[in-house]
């Protein structure tokens, strides 16, 4: 009997123990938190709405261990009219678990990714996801400066899958869809945005930078359209850099991983041009990027920036000053966007220009513009 009596009491403490480690798993799911941030690129055309360019044409800005997706197209030929850019994953938990992680992209392809994930055409998933908080930060790194790496500068896990270790899950892509915003510009280059949801935008920033000096302005966009006079120069970046970080944590981001995100884009977000910037509104990344974390985090913030680039008469002037004068540093300058913009300049142009005009732009972004395939890298 006392053999018996002991043997029932290591099998209740052996099930008490078993339970207790199950609710801590349970509690630490509970616990797990995810948050993502992003940008969406556009150009608005004649009549605001987005224009279809090459998204990702310029040269490679990423590490040669990022993997360019299979049957990716060239990028020459793969026009969209809009480039999501750079969303990152950022997991936070009070011990380390597994995850599985899918993203759908149903108007779009996804292009780029790390570490290695299973991809077919708009979707993309990584399985067993290792989120391990505290484990060495053993990631990969290349000579060379990149966009990439700033997006670790923050607290979340590591995560780990197979044997690639990195602070977060990363991929890219580019889709036809339509914004939450339009943008149109008068002869005096003050902008009308339209909201084109039902919902509150919520602060939007137009951005001018003009041969290096900086301007920008803040206004409110409600339900339906505001003018925005354009903003006076004298602006400096680090007042913008503190504005847009705010933004950014006003819609859940951590301050380290704001301070990440500006960071990142810090050189192509504040380059020459004029632009727009505004938070997409979660509900409207779920439709257009659905996620699925199972298990389901106990909390999940998406923060998207929706960047459209404005045509301003300044703009196409320069532009086609420079295609007149085949200045191709001039023309760097506009890089990616360069094809929008000309296909504007011609036709307001005769016809015997226009063949020059494509011809010119077609010769200087080659010049800048090294394709994946024939870069450092051996994708």
């Amino acid at each position: 009997m006392t053999r018996l009596a002991t043997l029932c009491a290591l099998l209740v403490t052996s099930a008490l123990f078993a339970s207790a480690a199950v609710r801590s798993d349970e509690d630490d799911l509970r616990r797990l938190t995810v948050h993502e941030w992003g940008t969406f690129t556009a150009i608005a055309g004649e009549d605001g709405q987005p224009v279809r360019w090459l998204p990702l044409g310029g040269p490679n800005d990423l590490p040669c261990f990022v993997e360019r997706a299979p049957n990716v197209p060239e990028k020459s030929t793969l026009w969209a009219t809009v480039r999501m850019e750079t969303p990152v994953l950022y997991f936070y938990a009070p011990g380390e678990m597994k995850v599985d992680v899918d993203v759908r992209f149903p108007l779009g392809l996804m292009t780029e990714h790390f570490p290695a994930a299973r991809v077919r055409g708009g979707s993309i998933g990584w399985a067993g996801v290792r989120v391990a908080p505290g484990a060495a930060a053993g990631f990969p790194v290349e000579p060379g400066p990149s966009h990439y790496y700033a997006a670790r500068a923050t607290d979340a896990a590591p995560v780990r899958v197979g044997s690639q270790t990195e602070r977060f899950l990363f991929y890219r892509g580019v889709g036809s869809f339509p914004l939450p915003v339009s943008a149109t510009t008068d002869a005096n280059e003050n902008v009308t945005v339209a909201n084109l949801t039902p919902q509150p935008i919520g602060q939007v920033v137009l951005f001018e930078n003009r041969r290096g000096t900086l301007a920008y302005r803040l206004v409110d966009l409600g339900i339906g359209a505001e003018t925005v006079v354009r903003p006076s120069p004298g602006a400096t970046l680090s007042a913008l850099t503190a504005e847009l970080e705010r933004m950014l944590m006003g819609r859940g981001l951590f301050p380290k991983e704001a301070a990440a995100m500006v960071a990142t884009w810090s050189d192509s977000w504040f380059e020459e041009g004029t632009r727009l910037f505004y938070v997409v509104t979660q509900d409207a990344v779920d439709a257009i990027l659905p996620l699925r974390v199972t298990p389901r985090p106990a909390h999940t913030v998406r923060v998207f920036v929706g960047r459209l680039e404005v045509i301003t008469p300044s703009l196409l002037q320069d532009v086609e000053s420079a295609v007149r004068a085949n200045d191709r540093h001039a023309l760097a300058r506009h890089a990616r966007f360069l094809h929008p913009i000309a296909d504007r300049i011609a036709a307001r142009s005769v016809s015997a220009d226009r063949n020059v005009i494509h011809e010119r732009i077609r010769t200087a972004t080659a010049s800048f513009s090294v394709d994946a395939s024939a870069s450092a890298c051996a994708r």
